[in-house]
């Protein structure tokens, strides 16, 4: 081993040599890299510390500016509180003077006795309705006002079938339309996509207007008959009435309505020509001519066959209506204004004679979204169902015999 020792000393000696000048140059990089890495980290606290002096120089310009605001929003708020007092306060006395002050009941005035009253001049006196069931009842006022929900155009009708299932609605959307909605439920209805749970039903004829009628299982509408546009006459001078069955989807019978000459019979809802009603009483319509273009006229319909069983010339204006509905034999017609208002019942006529126009309640509607482009009273709920503006309101209403004082 004594040889040997020589060599592996010469050995380390030769190696050790190119080693230390490799660690030396990977010293010298590292230390260039660190200064390199301090250089940037001092950059980048300058800029940190920099930000947060512009940071906190914002936030002294703001804190003062968020006060001023939040010292104004208390002042909008506390102004619109106390508006909303006064106008709370005013509607209640408006409310009150409107009770105290009712609006005189609808009566024509005959202009050969200046100041007079008295019937419409055309001749003609009406027979009294013989009433064919007990009921003596009449709307007191309207309690109360639900939205259901809005669905469709800004004209059209939804409604039930007073003799036909209490859960089933129909909706008939828009003035010239030939689909009819049905819904198993109310629920059904209010879903936010409730056209899914609907059936649909189509009629052969588009209707006229939103004086569509669903009664005993029957679609009762108004259509343009085949001689009207384009025929030698004007579209509006007649209409035919049709029944459509809605389980087996037929037309069961159609009759030309014996009026000549119809107009609108509401002045604010001008796409209606007719308008069907039902009540406790049976099947009504409320329509208007051109032989008298003030006054709106009523007229008894027998369900089975359409015909019409009585007329009677009403006192009523057509003038500023906008809607009517029909409680045990007594027309009550709803007005506004353009634009719509509150609405009321300013005219109510009675065909049996029970019920006088003096002792005729006048009530006003809740305030709501716009105008009524149909009403539909259910004689089984007591309630009126409402299209207005496309929200589907109901109105459950107040009643009380006819013979008492209001």
């Amino acid at each position: 081993m004594g040889p040997r020792a020589p060599l592996l000393l010469l050995l380390l000696l030769w190696w050790s040599g190119p080693l230390g000048g490799q660690q030396q140059h990977l010293v010298e990089y590292m230390e260039r890299r660190l200064v390199a890495l301090e250089e940037r980290l001092a950059q980048c606290q300058d800029q940190s510390s920099r930000h947060a002096a512009e940071l906190r120089d914002f936030k002294n310009k703001m804190l003062p500016l968020l006060e001023v605001a939040e010292k104004e929003r208390e002042a909008l708020r506390t102004e619109a509180d106390t508006m909303a007092g006064r106008v709370d306060r005013l509607e209640r006395e408006v409310d009150y003077l409107e009770t105290q002050n009712p609006a005189l009941p609808c009566e024509e005035v005959n202009e050969g006795e200046p100041g007079g009253s008295g019937a419409k001049g055309k001749g003609r006196r009406n027979e009294k309705y013989d009433m064919v069931t007990d009921c003596g009842y009449t709307i007191s006022q309207v309690r109360s006002m639900k939205i259901l929900k809005r669905f469709g155009g800004t004209a059209g009708l939804w409604t039930k079938d007073p003799l036909g299932p209490a859960e089933r609605i129909y909706v008939l959307d828009g003035t010239q339309n030939d689909t009819a909605f049905v819904f198993p439920r109310l629920r059904d209805f209010t879903l936010a996509m409730a056209a899914r749970k609907a059936s649909r039903v189509r009629v052969p004829f588009p209707w006229v207007g939103t004086g569509q009628l669903v009664y005993g299982g029957f679609l009762y509408y108004a259509r343009r008959p085949p001689g009207g546009p384009g025929g030698g006459r004007e579209p509006e001078d007649t209409l035919q009435l049709i029944k459509f069955h809605l389980a087996n989807r037929t037309v069961v019978d159609s009759s030309v309505f014996p009026a000549e000459g119809l107009i609108p019979p509401y002045g604010l809802t001008a796409d209606t020509l007719i308008d069907l009603a039902a009540d406790e009483e049976g099947l009504w319509a409320v329509y208007a001519t051109r032989e008298d273009d003030r006054h709106l006229c009523l007229a008894k319909l027998d369900p089975q066959t359409l015909d019409t069983e009585q007329q009677w010339d009403t006192p009523c204006p057509r003038a500023n209506a906008e809607a009517a509905f029909v409680i045990c034999g007594t027309l009550h017609v709803v007005y506004n204004t353009r634009p719509a208002s509150r609405a009321r019942i300013q005219c109510s006529f009675d065909a049996s004679g029970t019920l006088s126009p003096e002792r005729a309640p006048l009530p006003y509607f809740p305030r709501r979204y716009g105008a009524h482009a149909s009403l539909r009273y259910n004689p089984r709920e007591r309630q009126l169902y409402a299209w207005d503006d496309g929200y589907q309101l109901v109105y459950k209403l107040e009643m009380r015999k006819k013979e008492e004082e209001v």
